[in-house]
């Protein structure tokens, strides 16, 4: 790869794509573009916002692999023996975990209340309590926030443990990745301080104390790499399985759709032919896997409302800049 080249791409990525914090290309796990912008460096973890699924993805994958979880086709609501039911309420009992992680769960709203989620301090019971009603399962429902976090409240009840501490042990400490706190948010004011914030550094816990699980992680450019990497080897990291091969094959299938866009197990699918995958966050948060031409993308961003697209620019410029480089 030239000089000239990643040069351009540096233009390209202040011009075009100012709210960059990172960026990191690798071929086969060897690093073939780095760079960071808006003074953030190697060492500042960004909030990658929707990224966070897919990583919430991997732990339910772990601990189905280790029996933990028995199966995806378990209901969601055994995991809450305490919760009650709203009068006349059956189709949240066919719920399961594989309606929550292909956004086909059913719930009781045409747009979703944002504000009742970032404001509630039981936002997995309020978040069961909307689940189901008039519309059937097996449809693509895009939950952004609430059902997804359910679960959080569903691997803590299989673990015992916090997301967070379940996955120092299981992911992020065999990957060397660093995420060492809970973040509590205590205000509209503190959680809109935060998503910007270079100093920030952890995983936004609710107020019951479970990690979120749509969103809230903070992760380094690097890391983020290193998760894609993880995927593009099925899992293994360095000779070690850390998430099973089979939950990444169907993690990164096709299992739902909505429009021209195909939906796995919290990853959006680009292209089930190669195949190429990617966990997409607000703002242009993207980690990106693409196992024909063996290239991994990372961009971690800083949230602005309608951030351009950048599977295009992976797909339209950064893709062909650096499938041919030498392995």
């Amino acid at each position: 790869m030239t000089q000239t080249k990643t040069e351009d791409l540096d233009q390209l990525i202040r011009a075009e794509y100012k709210n960059t914090a990172g960026l990191v290309v690798e071929k086969n796990g060897r690093v073939l573009y780095e760079k960071y912008f808006n003074g953030y460096t190697a060492e500042n973890a960004a909030h990658v916002f929707s990224v966070t699924k897919s990583v919430f993805s991997a732990l339910i994958g772990i601990a189905v692999g280790q029996g933990r979880i028995q199966s995806v086709r378990q209901k969601v609501l055994d995991f809450f023996p305490d919760y009650r039911l709203p009068a006349g309420e059956t189709t949240a009992q066919t719920i399961t975990i594989e309606h929550l992680l292909t956004m086909t769960a059913p719930y009781k709203y045409d747009t979703e209340p944002y504000e009742l989620f970032f404001s509630s301090p039981h936002p997995i019971p309020d978040a069961l309590g909307l689940l189901g009603g008039d519309k059937p399962a097996g449809i693509f429902n895009y939950s952004a926030v609430g059902g997804t976090h359910i679960l959080s409240g569903i691997l803590a009840a299989a673990t015992g443990r916090s997301a967070l501490d379940y996955a120092k042990e299981h992911l992020f400490s065999p990957l060397d990745v660093v995420v060492p706190r809970s973040i509590a948010l205590r205000s509209a004011e503190e959680h809109f301080a935060v998503m910007n914030d270079k100093s920030t550094s952890g995983w936004v816990a609710d107020p019951q104390g479970f990690s979120t699980a749509s969103w809230g992680l903070f992760l380094r450019s690097q890391d983020m790499a290193k998760f894609g990497r993880l995927y593009q080897n099925h899992g293994v990291w360095n000779g070690r399985q850390i998430v099973p091969a089979g939950w990444v094959e169907k993690s990164t299938a096709v299992h739902s759709r909505f429009g021209g866009l195909s939906y796995g197990y919290l990853w959006w699918i680009i292209d089930p032919n190669e195949p190429s995958y990617a966990a997409l966050g607000d703002g242009g948060n993207v980690i990106y896997v693409n196992e024909r031409t063996r290239l991994v993308v990372a961009i971690a961003s800083l949230f602005v409302p309608d951030a351009k697209d950048r599977i295009a620019l992976i797909r339209e410029r950064i893709e062909p800049m650096f499938e041919s480089a030498a392995e």
